[in-house]
C-alpha cells in the first residue's frame, strides 16, 4: 500500500471514529439547546456565523493557493522551501486577520439596526459576535501552521485535537445549559475551548515538524520569490466567493426574507444533512492532498483511474444519503423535535437536489484544485449572478424555496456542465464526451435504486415509525433494499467501481472478519 493511500485511509479511520462518537451527542445537544436557550438564540448563532463567513472572505483563497504550492516541496522533502512558504503564509494571514478585525468592528456598529425587532438582547448579540470573532481570528494569527498538516495528508492530527475538544466542550455546554439556561455561559465556553484547541494544535505541530521555522517578519520579503501565489490567490478568491454565497449564506437570506426563528427550523435540517456530509468528507476529505501529489507524479493513466474511483465513491455515498434523507428525515424530525419543526416536502426536494449536485460532482473539483485550474473566474461570476438573481426575486416571493431554487439552477448550469468540460479539456486532456459516458451510469443507477426503495417502503412499510425503534428498523430495511439494488448495478455499469473494489480489497477483509 502506497504512503499516499495509507495516509488517506488513516485520516478516514480517525475522522470516522470521532464522527460516530460525536453524532449522538450533536443531536442530543441540539434538542437541549433549543429547549434551554431558545430558537431565537440558536438562530442568532447561525446568522452571526454567516456574517463572520462573509468577513472571512478576506482570506481570498490564500490557504488553497498555499496548499497547492506545498505539494511539490513536501514530496521532495525540501524543508527550506516549506519554511519559506509557511513564512509567507503567516505574514499574509496576519494582514488578513487584522483586516477582518477592523471590518468586524465596522459591521457591529449596524447591529442595532440589523436586529431591531428581534427577541434577542443587543448585549448578547455583541458578546456572541465578538466571542465567535475571537475564535476565528486565532486561526489567522496563531493556528495558520495547521495548513501544513492538511497538505501533508495528516488531517488526523487536527481531527484528534479538535474533535476531542469539541466532544468535551459540548458535554460541558449541555450541563451548563440545563442548569443555568444562560446563553452567555454557552458562548463563553465556546470561546475558551477555541483557545484550548489552539494550544493543543500548536503543540502537536511542533512535535510533527520540529524543524519548521516560520518567520512572519520575513514573509513580505520572501513573497517576492513566489509571485504565483498572489496570482493563484486572485483566481481562487472568486471561486471561494461563489462557494460561500451558494453554501453559507442561506441563513442570512432566510433571516432577511422570512424570520430568525425560521433560521433555526432550517438549521435543524441542515444539521442532519451536515452531519452526514461531514461523515462523507471525513472519509475522503484528505484525498485532495493525495490527488495533488498524484498529479505531481505525472502518470496520466493512473490519474484517470483514480478520478473514476473517486467519482464512484462520491456518487455511491451521495446516492445512499439522498435516498435515506428523502425517505426518513421527516419522521426523524417529528420524533426528535416534534412535527411542528417539519418543513414542506417540496423544500426538502430542493434541498436534496442541491445536495446531490454539490456533493456528487466533487471529484471534478478535487482534480481541478490538484491541477491548479482556477483561471475560469468568469464561471464563478456567472454562477453568482444566476444564483443571486433567482434568490433575490424568488426568495422575496416564495421564501426558502426561492433561495434553494437559486442554488439548484446556478449549480446545475456551472458545476454539472461547465466544470467537467473545463477539467477534461484543459486539465486532463480527455474528451468531454468521455466524461458523460462515464458519469451517466451513476445517475441511472441512483434513479433505479431510489425508485426500488420507495416502492418497497410504500407497499411493505408505509408507516414512518412512531418510535425510535420502529424508525430505526424501517430505515435499516430501506437502506438494505437500496444497497441490494445499487451495489450489483454499480459493479456492472459504473466506471471505477471495480477498480475501487479491488483497491479496498473488500472480499479478503470480509473473509478475515467472518473467520476471526
Amino acid at each position: 500500500m502506497s504512503g499516499r493511500v495509507h495516509k488517506s485511509i488513516l485520516n478516514a479511520e480517525v475522522n470516522l471514529l470521532f464522527y460516530f462518537l460525536s453524532l449522538f451527542l450533536a443531536f442530543f445537544s441540539r434538542k437541549i439547546f433549543l429547549s434551554c436557550l431558545g430558537d431565537e438564540f440558536i438562530g442568532l448563532t447561525g446568522t452571526l456565523g454567516n456574517i463572520l463567513g462573509y468577513l472571512n472572505l478576506a482570506e481570498l483563497g490564500i490557504g488553497t493557493s498555499i496548499s497547492y504550492f506545498l505539494y511539490k516541496p513536501l514530496q521532495s522533502d525540501d524543508r527550506a522551501a516549506i519554511c519559506d512558504i509557511m513564512s509567507v503564509f503567516g505574514y499574509l494571514y496576519k494582514c488578513i486577520g487584522t483586516a477582518i478585525l477592523l471590518m468586524a468592528v465596522v459591521v457591529s456598529l449596524f447591529f442595532p439596526w440589523i436586529f431591531k425587532g428581534e427577541q434577542v438582547a443587543l448585549p448578547l448579540v455583541f458578546f456572541t459576535f465578538f466571542s465567535l470573532l475571537g475564535s476565528s481570528l486565532i486561526g489567522y494569527f496563531i493556528n495558520y501552521r495547521q495548513i501544513l498538516l492538511s497538505a501533508d495528508q495528516k488531517n488526523y492530527v487536527v481531527a484528534i485535537c479538535t474533535q476531542t475538544a469539541n466532544i468535551v466542550k459540548t458535554i460541558l455546554q449541555i450541563v451548563l445549559a440545563m442548569h443555568y439556561s444562560n446563553p452567555y455561559v454557552w458562548v463563553g465556553v465556546e470561546f475558551v475551548f477555541g483557545i484550548l484547541v489552539c494550544i493543543m494544535l500548536n503543540w502537536k505541530i511542533s512535535r510533527e515538524y520540529p524543524w519548521l521555522r516560520c518567520d512572519k517578519s520575513q514573509g513580505r520579503r520572501l513573497l517576492k520569490n513566489y509571485p504565483d501565489i498572489l496570482s493563484k490567490t486572485r483566481q481562487v478568491f472568486v471561486h471561494k466567493l461563489k462557494f460561500f454565497v451558494l453554501g453559507k449564506s442561506d441563513e442570512l437570506f432566510i433571516f432577511a426574507f422570512v424570520s430568525l426563528k425560521m433560521v433555526a427550523y432550517y438549521n435543524n435540517y441542515m444539521m442532519i444533512i451536515g452531519k452526514l456530509t461531514t461523515m462523507f468528507i471525513m472519509a475522503i476529505g484528505s484525498v485532495g492532498a493525495g490527488v495533488g501529489n498524484l498529479i505531481a507524479e505525472g502518470n496520466h493513466a493512473n490519474t484517470m483511474k483514480v478520478f473514476w474511483e473517486l467519482s464512484a465513491v462520491r456518487y455511491f455515498i451521495t446516492g445512499i444519503i439522498c435516498c435515506s434523507l428523502y425517505c426518513f428525515i421527516e419522521p426523524f424530525i417529528a420524533l426528535w423535535l416534534g412535527p411542528q419543526y417539519i418543513l414542506p416536502r417540496h423544500t426538502l426536494v430542493l434541498l436534496l437536489a442541491y445536495f446531490y449536485i454539490n456533493i456528487s460532482h466533487g471529484a471534478v473539483d478535487t482534480f481541478i484544485y490538484g491541477l491548479g485550474l482556477y483561471a475560469d473566474t468568469w464561471s464563478a461570476w456567472a454562477e453568482l449572478a444566476i444564483n443571486l438573481s433567482i434568490t433575490l426575486v424568488a426568495g422575496y416571493y416564495i421564501g426558502i424555496d426561492g433561495i434553494l431554487l437559486g442554488k439548484v439552477v446556478s449549480t446545475l448550469l456551472i458545476a454539472v456542465f461547465w466544470k467537467p468540460y473545463y477539467l477534461f479539456t484543459a486539465g486532463l486532456h480527455e474528451t468531454y464526451a468521455s466524461y458523460w459516458r462515464g458519469t451517466l451510469p451513476y445517475h441511472l443507477v441512483f434513479v433505479v435504486s431510489t425508485a426500488a426503495t420507495l416502492l418497497f417502503l410504500h407497499y411493505a412499510l408505509p408507516d414512518g415509525g412512531s418510535t425510535y425503534l420502529a424508525w430505526t428498523l424501517r430505515s435499516g430495511a430501506g437502506v438494505a433494499v437500496f444497497l441490494l439494488v445499487n451495489v450489483p448495478l454499480y459493479l456492472l455499469l459504473a466506471p471505477g467501481s471495480k477498480d475501487l473494489y479491488r483497491r479496498l480489497d473488500l472480499r479478503s477483509k470480509l473473509s478475515r472478519f467472518i473467520h476471526r
